[in-house]
Parts: C-alpha cells; structure tokens; sequence
C-alpha cells in the first residue's frame, strides 16, 4: 500500500510505526475471511481491510477522528485473526492500537461514552474497586430493565452468582518449589481475574510448585494496562505496564526471575509487547524488552518444564482457543498438547479461530455483536456434547459461561487436578 506521510508527520514514532506496518498490507482480502465483524455485519469498513483503510486516511490526512471512523474501529475486537491469516506479515495490531491513541486525543465522544468509558478504566484493573462494582451490579440485577442503556444492561449481566472471596494467594511473597527448585518465576495475578475467579492462580501456584518452581508474587505488580491500552488511554496503561517493569526487575535483580509466568492470555500478549510499548521511552526500553522477552504464558512454561504422563481421566474437554492466545501470541497446539497428555479426551469447535465475543470491554461496550458471536461460539463448542469446557483466559471464560450450562474452567485447573491438586470447584458442584 503506497502512503503519503510528510516528513514531520513521521517523526512521530506512532505514526512511522503506522506507516511501516501500512506499507506492507497488499489489499489482498484474506483477512476478510476470517473476521468475526464482517462475517456478522457483512460491511467492508468493519473488516481489518476496511479498517486500515479509515486509519490510513484518517492518518495521512491529519484530520481529527469523526465518528464513522471511531465507530468502525470500536467495533474491531483486536482479536487479530487477521494477523494470523495475512500472508503479508500487516501488524494489524500496532496500526489499531495506535489509531485508538490518536482517536483518543482527537475525537470528543457523546457524553454517556465517555462516562463510561472512565468508568471501565478506573474501575476494572482495580481488584478492590472492581469487586465492589460486581456487588453493586449484583444488587441492581432485578432492576436491570429499568436501565436505558444496554452496555448498562450489560454491565450488570457481568456480576457472576457468586464473588468468590479474596484469596490471600494474590498478595505479595513468594512460594517455595516443593523438593528440588528447578527455576524461580514471577506469576502475574492480573486484576479482573482477582475478583472474578481466585481458583484460576490457586491453581497454578500449586502446580508450578508441584513441579518444582518457586514462585514469586512481586510487590508492586498489577494490572498489565490491556485494558485501557485498547480504550486509547495510554498515559494509564503505560502506568500501569512501567509499573509491573519495575516490580519484576527489582525481583529479577534481587533473587533472579527465570520467567514471568502468566495465565490471562489477553494480559500475555500485552505484556509481550511492552518492548514495543517503550521503545522509545529512555528509562524503561531496555527493561521493558527484558521483561516482554521474559513473558510465558503457563500453557508454555508447563511445556519447557514437562508434564508428568497421565492416566486416561474419562472426561471429554471442549478446548476453547483464546484469540489473544492462538492469534496474538501465536501459541496453539500447548494447551491441547498439555491436556491430552494429563489425560483428557480433547476435542475442538467448529470455526476454532473465530473470537468469542469478550475481548476485554467489548462484550460491555458491543454488546449486540457480542451476543451473537457468543451465540455462534457456544453452540459450535456444545455441538461437541464435552463434559467441560477449557479456556485460557478469564474473559473467554465468562462469556462462554454466561451461555451454557456446561462447567467452564481454566486450563490450568484441569492440570492441577490431574497431577495432584482438588478438583475444579465448576465440576465439584
């Protein structure tokens, strides 16, 4: 694709990076195909193709966003097939979040937007702040109909049955292996994860344990900045990410860090970026590409370290491929690989690489597109009659789980279970 950036416009390291990643898309139209918003809306503005077409003009041109541009690009999902099917190597992802930055600084949305928005970023990446909204919108359940808005409707749909209680696992110190350390890794805790599912790092502290790893929850560690990465805020998000560089490098320095260990797919391929994040900030770049080459998601490091063989466990598990596993960290066959040697009868869905419909806020923000591909999701996963469902990722795992009956657990939950651990609490009862 030729552009036309002047030369003052590419010293801006945002848009060079856009430039570079414009210039490698050929207008081939693969990424169509496997879009999940062009196959639902059909409109070739909502496709990957369509999209770099808006950001493109909207770029070269220097204009401020107006609001066919903004709406469009709000309703990609990042769940970046379209990076997995392009034969050209188009780094769909750095051209979306970058246009989400410039959107952010650019564009004035209407009010309830805007409200919202900040509500979502000052409110989920907080454990504390965000278990309390869960109770709150668990007490505004019965009144949910009264609400004008359905991204408000949607918001108190989210609330599970239950808010698990605070798991004292998550707080700062370390774990020692049990009998010989074979490596020390830091595990990321994350920060909806917290509130929404404690059994989730539980378990993977107990297996890591198990299988001879001493695990460190660093001080000062949190949120990755995913979320308000992908909503354009990037004063927060880089907060929150040079945060967690800092943690984990005093870690690494202090008692060294073989690894840093992470069990939301959507926070890997985050924090796998964060050399990219900085690369231009002085201070942090180099700590930053450390930390990003550092990054394993569990189904990874359970790899590297080797899963015990397990007897055959009689349970048929429905594998749920997280996008931000399978298409922005490009780990696929592990966690299936892992589950079938634990002992467990895998099988996958129909249309394995098309998203679910989460992706971070937007089951909050979308939700009509949303509900449909969770409708397409579910019902391609229970036509494989499973026993339960495995995903990666705790957004996947509440939006599929808002839509079947079938237990839904954690991959990690499963191994722990079948190397020793208790039974995931969704299939105890």
């Amino acid at each position: 694709m030729q552009t036309n950036f002047t030369p003052e416009q590419l010293r801006d390291a945002g848009t060079a990076r856009a430039n570079e990643v414009l210039r490698t898309c050929v207008h081939c139209g693969f990424c169509t195909a496997t879009c999940p918003t062009y196959q639902v809306l059909g409109d070739e503005l909502d496709s990957p193709r369509g999209r770099i077409y808006l950001i493109k003009d909207m770029l070269e041109k220097g204009r401020p966003a107006d609001a066919k541009t903004v709406k469009h690009i709000d309703r990609c999902l990042s769940c970046l097939a379209c990076m997995t099917t392009c034969p050209s190597g188009v780094h769909y992802m750095h051209l979306v979040d970058h246009a989400r930055d410039y959107i952010e600084k650019t564009y004035r949305r209407p009010v309830m937007d805007r409200a919202l928005r900040a509500v979502l970023a000052r409110v989920i990446p907080y454990p504390k702040r965000f278990r309390l909204a869960l109770l709150g919108a668990k007490l505004a359940r019965p009144f949910a109909f009264l609400l004008p808005d359905k991204r408000l409707k949607a918001m108190v749909a989210m609330a599970p049955k239950v808010i698990p209680p605070v798991s004292r696992n998550d707080d700062a110190q370390v774990f020692p292996a049990t009998g010989d350390r074979r490596m020390r890794v830091a595990l990321m805790t994350g920060c909806a994860q917290k509130a929404l599912n404690t059994d989730i790092n539980d378990a993977t502290i107990r297996l890591l344990r198990r299988l001879g790893c001493e695990v460190v929850v660093a001080r000062g560690a949190g949120c990755c900045g995913a979320l308000t990465h992908h909503m354009g805020k990037t004063d927060l998000s880089h907060a929150s990410a040079a945060a967690n560089i800092r943690a984990w490098m005093a870690e690494k320095a202090e008692a060294g860090l073989d690894a840093i260990v992470i069990n939301t797919s959507g926070c890997g391929t985050t924090v796998k970026d964060y050399g990219h994040m900085f690369r231009t900030d002085p201070a942090l770049a180099q700590d930053a590409a450390t930390v990003a080459g550092m990054a394993r998601d569990i189904s990874e490091l359970l790899v590297q370290i080797g899963l015990p063989q397990g007897a055959p466990k009689g349970l048929r598990v429905a594998y749920h491929a997280a996008c931000s596993l399978q298409h922005g960290q490009q780990v696929k066959t592990a966690p299936k690989d892992l589950l079938k040697k634990a002992g467990f009868e895998v099988v996958e869905p129909a249309d394995s690489h098309l998203c679910c419909g989460s992706a971070g806020t937007y089951n909050l923000m979308q939700p009509e597109i949303s509900a449909q591909l969770k409708a397409r999701k579910v019902a391609t996963l229970e036509a494989k009659a499973p026993q339960v469902i495995a995903a990666g990722n705790i957004g996947c795992m509440m939006q599929i789980g808002s839509g079947t009956a079938v237990p839904v657990v954690h991959t990690v939950e499963l191994l722990d279970w079948a190397t020793g651990g208790p039974k995931p609490r969704a299939l105890a009862g």
